[in-house]
């Protein structure tokens, strides 16, 4: 059974652009606390910006 009824592209891809969101905007803050990052099934769904908007708001609900 495909988790949440995703096959490996689209899991793969969800991986990457989340990736790409740490690299760039999570990890250059340097803010010593380890993170990890759980995509709900809405993830694949949200266009590359929301993502990112989505992964801004839980990191900074977190080390607030």
């Amino acid at each position: 059974m495909p988790r949440h009824g995703r096959n490996a592209v689209d899991r793969n891809r969800l991986k990457r652009r989340l990736r790409e969101i740490v690299r760039q905007d999570v990890l250059p803050a340097d803010r010593g606390v380890d993170i990890i990052v759980r995509a709900a099934p809405a993830a694949y769904a949200l266009p590359f910006a929301d993502l990112r908007a989505e992964v801004h708001g839980a990191i900074s609900r977190l080390v607030s």
